[in-house]
């Protein structure tokens, strides 16, 4: 991948903080009524029909997968297509409320790069776990079975925090979330103490909530904004970071995967920031090739590459 040469720019408010995720949130206490009180085959076969309704009453969404999907399966995207994206997404969702309340024993859920998670937790050090709305964060858990050293801190906005323990008591009120606030003028030193107790700390990467600084890297074959803050956040505080994801394989299989994307323990602090613009560039790669390999799994339901966001000026190449 090439980037082009200038200078980062400021993000304005992106599209998906202006729409405060009112579709994933409505369909989030919806699947957590039918699974508590239907159980997860009563639930699934309602699947459909939820799916059905997004599509035809969600026009903004809909649109959205269908021009993403033409990137991503590389032809035209018909309406069955569209079908199948909003249906995984809520299948996802549907999943989420028996993966906080510890029920894995209803999933097939495989761990590829097991080995990079289970390195940092002996090392003590801490680290960022960058992931992305793909598949299923939540599939995470499963990992802590076979880790029990495995803790987990996501940072988040306050209000999102707010919503997603909300969520959670509704779920599971003893599955609380560890969360650490951004924009509190401690919120670095939050993270800091965090990794120091030899917490992983993780962040999504893919989306920009306006006022921050982007780089503009080329995704699907188009020029997309990605955020800069959780990797310079990463290099201020000299940490390794991992890509991490939940594929949702259909039916009841999951396959976590962690790789080793950027390590700042040694970068110089005149290194660090094209130390940040390559991990950038290998962050979007590895999540290109996971949205060509598995489109479906992608729930970035607004116009990722034509929004406010998406104007501006690109970084130099590393």
């Amino acid at each position: 991948m090439t980037v082009g040469a200038a200078p980062p720019r400021r993000a304005g408010a992106a599209v998906w903080g202006r729409q405060r995720e009112r579709g994933s949130w409505f369909m989030l206490r919806l699947m957590t009524w039918i699974s508590l009180r239907l159980g997860r085959p009563a639930g699934r076969l309602v699947l459909g029909l939820i799916a059905a309704y997004f599509f035809v009453f969600a026009g903004a969404a809909r649109r959205a997968s269908r021009r993403y999907l033409d990137r991503a399966l590389g032809r035209p995207a018909g309406r069955r297509d569209v079908l199948r994206h909003l249906f995984t997404f809520a299948a996802t969702i549907h999943d989420r409320v028996y993966l906080i309340n510890d029920r894995f024993d209803l999933f097939d859920i495989r761990i590829v790069g097991e080995e990079v998670i289970a390195d940092v937790l002996r090392r003590g050090q801490g680290a960022v776990l960058l992931g992305a709305h793909f598949g299923s964060f939540e599939a995470l858990r499963a990992v802590g079975r076979r880790q029990p050293g495995l803790r987990v801190a996501m940072v988040m906005f306050e209000d999102n925090a707010r919503k997603i323990n909300a969520a959670l008591s509704a779920i599971n009120p003893a599955a609380q979330a560890d969360i650490i606030p951004l924009g509190r003028f401690d919120s670095m030193l939050h993270v800091r103490d965090r990794l120091d107790a030899g917490v992983i700390v993780g962040m999504l990467g893919d989306r920009g909530l306006g006022g921050e600084d982007c780089m503009s890297v080329p995704f699907l074959g188009e020029a997309a904004p990605w955020p800069l803050g959780p990797l310079r956040m990463a290099a201020m505080l000299r940490r390794p970071v991992l890509f991490m994801c939940g594929i949702h394989l259909g039916g009841n299989r999951y396959e976590i995967r962690f790789e080793s994307l950027a390590d700042f323990g040694d970068a110089a602090a005149g290194e660090r920031q094209a130390a940040v613009r390559a991990a950038i560039v290998r962050y979007t790669a590895r999540l290109e090739a996971l949205c060509r390999q598995h489109p479906y799994n992608w729930f970035n339901f607004f116009d990722f590459w034509h929004g406010p966001a998406a104007s501006g000026k690109s970084v130099p190449s590393p």
